[in-house]
């Protein structure tokens, strides 16, 4: 059986619009799924959070663009806290990894990188 991991991830809209917020989103799922080599029927659930200035799309939309009709997602707005970053989508992917697979490998793009500044330093991110 393999172990159940928690796979992190963030990723800055351009924009508060539909294909902005689409665009990003399927560009962390996909980079989350390729640096953590996660087959397919290895997604068990997403859970996706947006800052509450994006209002335009679900993140949650996103992924059953790319076809993840089987798994589980799940949606919620960010806590409102001063000078956060804006426009910002995190993702918190529960996969089945292989047991050899070693350390997870998070997925902050762009901008985010900033939020997980210790991830940085372990080489885990961009």
């Amino acid at each position: 059986m393999s172990p159940l991991r928690g796979i992190r991830g963030a990723v800055q809209a351009a924009a508060d619009t539909p294909d902005a917020i689409d665009a990003a989103t399927q560009d962390l799922l996909r980079e989350m799924v390729r640096r953590n080599e996660v087959a397919p029927e290895g997604l068990l659930a997403i859970w996706f959070t947006q800052t509450p200035d994006l209002t335009a799309a679900h993140a949650a939309a996103s992924a059953r663009a790319l076809g993840w009709r089987h798994v589980p997602l799940l949606g919620a707005q960010e806590a409102p806290v001063a000078g956060q970053m804006e426009r910002v989508v995190r993702a918190l992917m529960l996969a089945d990894l292989d047991v050899n697979h070693g350390a997870v490998r998070h997925v902050y793009l762009g901008a985010t990188r900033e939020l997980r500044e210790d991830l940085n330093e372990m080489g885990a991110l961009e």
